[in-house]
């Protein structure tokens, strides 16, 4: 079972984005990760002051990783929707561990300023050529059996005559 969560918060690291190819070259795919901090702000005594910041970091893949490689930078404000992970990994003979969200979604915070948006540029696609031209007879077995038939029949006709 799969857990889903949203954050909202500010993009405390620059984004890393990188390209990835895989070890045969047979696929490319995209990946981009941030350090997101969310401050939750608490009333004490009829003051707010802020709490404890939680930091987590967020990994992007394929689209979603370009887009958020050219529209997010480090203090932004960011809402993030995606799956909650646990990555472990082994360095220098230690086991380390921290939890990421691998986003699905993620947009600026509109309570906090404005953005501008862009679409997606489609990629090129190319007409495909007229074949009329290029064929000037399909043959089917129908045809072929046609045909064969009006041959032997001329034929005929020429041993008659």
């Amino acid at each position: 079972m799969e857990t889903y969560v949203s954050m909202t918060g500010w993009v405390g690291s620059a984004v890393e984005y990188r390209c990835l190819t895989s070890g045969d070259r047979s696929y490319t795919t995209h990946h981009a990760s941030f350090r997101l901090a969310a401050t939750p702000r608490i009333k004490r005594g009829g003051a707010w002051t802020d709490g404890e910041t939680n930091w987590i970091t967020v990994v992007c893949f394929r689209g979603l990783a370009q887009n958020v490689g050219s529209s997010v930078s480090k203090g932004d404000p960011v809402t993030v929707w995606g799956k909650l992970r646990r990555e472990t990994w082994e360095r220098d003979g230690e086991t380390n561990e921290r939890t990421v969200i691998e986003a699905l979604v993620v947009g600026h915070d509109l309570n906090r300023g404005t953005s501008m948006f862009k679409k997606n540029e489609r990629p090129q696609t190319f007409e495909e050529p007229d074949m009329g031209d290029l064929i000037e007879k399909v043959e089917t077995p129908e045809s072929l059996e046609q045909e064969d038939l009006a041959a032997a029949a001329h034929e005929d006709r020429l041993a008659l005559a």
